[in-house]
């Protein structure tokens, strides 16, 4: 495409259906008047549509230097557009402080949806809300409540973000077209969090939970430190897909 060639090592699959960056750009809504981050632009087939709303700013990030080039070459008469040619997990956030609050639509490298949610995560006083394409099976595992596919990923995306499933995006609404399905996904930063004593110590504790999800919590937890002694036996006869996450904040201050 345009002489560049789609890199397999980046996970590029452009996206080409309008009525899938339209949604997008509907349900943002008023936010595209305001400052929009873009991750991976590709050949600037959602940089576009974003450049015919209001958006004050329009920031993007493309790891590769061809695509970046070329985008700010296609554009480089709207002075509202910065091409940065960085890996998004490894930009400087405070360079965002100056704009934000930022909104963030990006068709997401199915490669490293995980990586860019937690960055989303760890900054996420700099973003209000946004609108993702990422892989249908992550998407679904993000929102799920109980039962196969939840765990620490989706209680820890939860508990920092609303989410909402939009419409399914199938392969051939992309080139070259890639082997899964995917999901447009909505998020909204939430305001108010309760703080987590030792937080780090607590996801880490959850993965313990969820480490074989068909063993009770009892047989989970029997091989870590954590002591169970002060956990009550009808609590301990649970599978952690059983459980919500106000009861394992409960169980926290039992266990820390």
């Amino acid at each position: 495409m345009h002489g560049i060639t789609a890199k397999k090592k980046f996970g590029q699959h452009f996206l080409r259906d309008d009525n899938v960056v339209n949604r997008m750009v509907t349900h943002l809504g008023s936010s595209m008047s305001k400052s929009v981050l873009e991750i991976g632009c590709g050949d600037g087939f959602i940089t576009r549509r974003i450049l015919e709303t209001k958006a004050k700013y329009l920031q993007v990030y493309e790891i590769d230097s061809e695509w970046a080039d070329f985008v700010a070459q296609r554009f480089e008469d709207d002075d509202r557009l910065t091409v940065n040619t960085e890996n998004f997990l490894d930009i400087d956030f405070s360079e965002l402080e100056a704009k934000a609050p930022w909104s963030v639509i990006s068709n997401v490298p199915f490669n490293v949806s995980f990586p860019i949610l937690y960055r989303l995560q760890e900054n996420r006083h700099l973003f209000t809300n946004g609108v993702l394409i990422l892989q249908e099976e992550v998407a679904q595992k993000i929102v799920k409540q109980s039962g196969k596919g939840f765990g620490p990923a989706s209680l820890f995306l939860q508990y920092y973000f609303d989410w909402e499933l939009l419409d399914r995006v199938p392969s051939s609404a992309f080139k070259p077209e890639p082997k899964v399905s995917a999901r447009l996904i909505a998020f909204v930063a939430r305001k108010q969090v309760k703080d987590i004593v030792e937080p780090e110590r607590f996801w880490k504790f959850l993965g313990f939970c969820f480490s074989r999800p068909r063993k009770t919590l009892k047989n989970n937890l029997a091989s870590t430190h954590f002591k169970d002694m002060h956990i009550d036996p009808e609590t301990l006869a649970l599978r952690a897909q059983q459980m919500n996450i106000d009861q394992f904040l409960s169980l926290w201050e039992l266990v820390r």
